[in-house]
């Protein structure tokens, strides 16, 4: 996987020194465009793992981006208001994630959305304690974390 990153890297590079412009629109251009030079020399040839985690990843940088714009409009629109519509709570999260970098990720990403705080993993790494300010539905935030941040997580990391 490393090797078809880098090539993509190299092919894209390559791309800008051809084009001979050296802007930002034009790197993501070579960058789409040599990974679709590689996902179809490679086409049949069993070697696809980087072609399904690249455009995964992609989407999870968006997701996170979203998720991150709207917690910061509703935390601070909780600052600004003169009523305070907080619910806050800490909250079992039972946990898919396996291994210590699972985890940590995890507990990484949800500290680092405002409104969320991750507190602490339970001795069997089976829990994550989440402190949350608004936590009106404990199932719906659980819901929240396990299919949005967790399943989205998972899926680029397994």
């Amino acid at each position: 996987m490393r090797s078809r990153f880098l090539s993509n890297i190299l092919l894209t590079f390559i791309w800008v020194a051809l084009t001979g412009s050296f802007d930002l629109l034009n790197f993501v251009f070579g960058f789409v465009l040599s990974f679709l030079i590689l996902w179809v020399i490679t086409l049949g040839k069993g070697e696809s793992k980087y072609f399904k985690i690249l455009p995964k990843m992609i989407a999870f940088f968006f997701f996170f981006l979203y998720e991150l714009f709207k917690a910061n409009l509703q935390v601070a629109y909780d600052v600004i208001t003169p009523k305070f519509y907080m619910k806050p709570g800490i909250i079992k999260v039972p946990l898919d994630a396996k291994t210590d970098l699972e985890i940590t990720l995890l507990a990484n990403l949800i500290s680092l959305t405002p409104g969320t705080l991750s507190l602490d993993v339970s001795n069997d790494k089976k829990v994550l304690y989440v402190h949350g300010m608004y936590v009106s539905n404990k199932e719906k935030f659980i819901q929240g974390i396990k299919q949005g941040f967790e399943k989205r997580l998972l899926e680029i990391l397994r």
